[in-house]
């Protein structure tokens, strides 16, 4: 760890289209030198939802226009960089196959090294990129297609703790904003009708608190809200502000309280670990909710761990933690030819059983 080290990363997995530029002096803070992103909102609004095949064709025509501007904001060429970083999986094909084949595309005509990043893995690193934290730390996951618990040990050293069986949070709230009628993306949308709710209005469910470990399910939550709204649409006629307002905050409140709990028990298996300086770290869309940050700073204060968040904008999916990955993963050695395949699902820890609901082709994550 002598040479000062800069890399580009792509990462395309579901709806932002993002580059970045990252680099690394050893001794010293890594700086973003450009992070751009290009968000689809607009082109999924209608949907209720991200459209795959909307998603690639998006990506596709984007992708280079960001490397373009990541590059002159972060004042570089191509041939000032060390290496090409790009997320590889998991994540929708048809967006993470086009970044994976713009990545080969400027190693070969560059010569630069190619790095496939596990998009998870950009998230789990993000606090060493914020923050330096030293390994081992806790991670908690939270975003719209995945959420789980893992003990970071290493920059390509994960054990998954605990997951969820069926929905991410994430995309429980992105339902909930559906069945609300409110717009997508949901988890804001629901968070800010939320700030004008009653959270103990509507009495909701906290899925397997009644069981041991850290396995999270979110689907019955949701199954449970639709049939309050039900109740509410029968008897009014109708859905009122004023109690759209209280299913949002009585449903954040639940997820709230299910990913507190289950953190303690998390908190506590890795504090058994006894780590020199316990951290716990949340990363992914769901940790911008300011609530649901709270409640979890609360429980690591309890526990007596330093709580680890990323800003808002690298809480989202971005092309930064994508680079700082591929520098770590350069720096210890590794690195890819142009067999890297785009990969629908790669489990950080491959050891773990595939958690309940991964479906038949396998686990996600």
């Amino acid at each position: 760890m002598t040479d000062t080290v800069t890399i580009l990363g792509l990462e395309s997995s579901c709806d932002d289209t993002a580059a970045a530029v990252v680099r690394h002096r050893p001794g010293a803070p890594p700086e973003i030198l450009s992070s751009v992103v290009a968000g689809q909102t607009d082109l999924h609004a209608a949907f209720g939802g991200v459209v795959p095949e909307i998603a690639a064709r998006a990506h596709t025509e984007k992708l280079d226009l960001c490397v373009e501007e990541a590059l002159a904001e972060a004042g570089i060429e191509l041939d000032g960089l060390d290496a090409i970083a790009v997320t590889a999986g998991p994540g929708l094909i048809g967006g993470v196959l086009a970044g994976v084949m713009l990545a080969k595309g400027l190693a070969a005509g560059t010569g630069l090294p190619l790095l496939g990043i596990n998009h998870l893995a950009g998230h789990a690193l993000t606090p060493r990129l914020t923050d330096g934290a030293a390994f081992p730390y806790l991670m908690l996951l939270v975003s719209g297609g995945h959420c789980q618990f893992l003990l970071v040990e290493g920059e390509d050293a994960f054990t998954r703790l605990g997951g969820t069986i069926d929905d991410a949070p994430g995309e429980a709230f992105d339902k909930t904003a559906k069945l609300l009628g409110l717009p997508q993306p949901g988890g804001p949308s629901v968070e800010a009708a939320a700030k004008a709710g009653d959270a103990t209005r509507f009495k909701l469910p906290r899925p397997l608190l009644d069981r041991p470990g850290m396995d999270m399910s979110f689907s019955g939550l949701k199954t449970a809200l639709l049939r309050e709204r039900d109740k509410l649409v029968t008897r009014d006629g109708g859905l009122r502000q004023g109690a759209r307002a209280d299913l949002c905050a009585a449903f954040q409140a639940a997820v709230a309280d299910v990913l507190a709990e289950k953190s303690r028990r998390a908190l506590a298996a890795y504090l058994a670990l006894e780590p020199a300086t316990p951290v716990f770290a949340v990363a992914g869309g769901v940790s911008a909710n300011m609530a649901i940050r709270a409640a979890l700073e609360t429980v690591a204060a309890e526990a007596g761990a330093d709580f680890l968040a990323p800003p808002l904008a690298l809480c989202t999916d971005n092309a930064a933690m994508i680079a700082w990955a591929g520098i770590e993963r350069f720096r210890a050695g590794r690195r890819d030819d142009m067999t890297l395949a785009a990969r629908p699902r790669w489990p950080l820890d491959d050891t773990a059983p595939a958690m309940l609901g991964s479906g038949k082709k396998g686990a996600k994550a």
